[in-house]
């Protein structure tokens, strides 16, 4: 094109000026052309690179759900531990306080006199031991005594009750 200009120019004639205005028209008329195919190209390369765009974008996000997803697996995991470990000490408090509670009534109901159950379990061992040595002594079985020790006891109890309540005075 600058060579067809340069040629147009040596001659400055009148047809010179007319080559030079088609020239310049076809230049333009060119330029116009080149500016569409890039356009069209543009457009058609356009949609191709979108298109690899989102596919780009689906492969990232498919890794950063999986790397998301492991995190809050390990979060999980650790969670839970953490979970059970408290849990575990939490019983192993439990644990303690009800020992400390059962020995501070045990030693409260020792002060008043009740007796516990181990000195119930020697009583009544050391009753069996007896009542085998009368029976070896020839004397009556112990298991016909005990239908009317029952009764005997309770009626101990409703009186020591008795005695406990507070008289009303007339």
């Amino acid at each position: 094109m600058v060579k067809k200009m340069h040629k147009a120019e040596g001659t400055g004639t009148p047809k010179s000026a007319a080559q030079l205005s088609g020239t310049v028209k076809e230049s333009a008329q060119q330029i116009w052309l080149a500016g569409l195919g890039a356009f069209a190209k543009a457009q058609e390369e356009g949609g191709k690179v979108f298109e690899a765009l989102v596919k780009e974008g689906t492969s990232i996000q498919r890794k950063t759900q999986a790397v998301a997803e492991e995190k809050i697996t390990e979060a999980t995991s650790r969670m839970a531990s953490m979970a059970t470990d408290i849990s575990s000490k939490a019983s192993g408090q439990w644990g303690k306080l009800e020992d400390i509670f059962e020995e501070r009534v045990a030693k409260a109901l020792n002060k008043l006199g009740v007796p516990s159950s181990k000195d119930i379990d020697v009583l009544v061992a050391r009753i069996d031991e007896l009542n085998r040595n009368v029976v070896a002594m020839g004397g009556k079985s112990a298991s016909a005594t005990k239908p009317a020790a029952k009764p005997a006891a309770k009626a101990a109890k409703k009186a020591a009750t008795k005695r406990a309540a507070p008289r009303k005075t007339a």
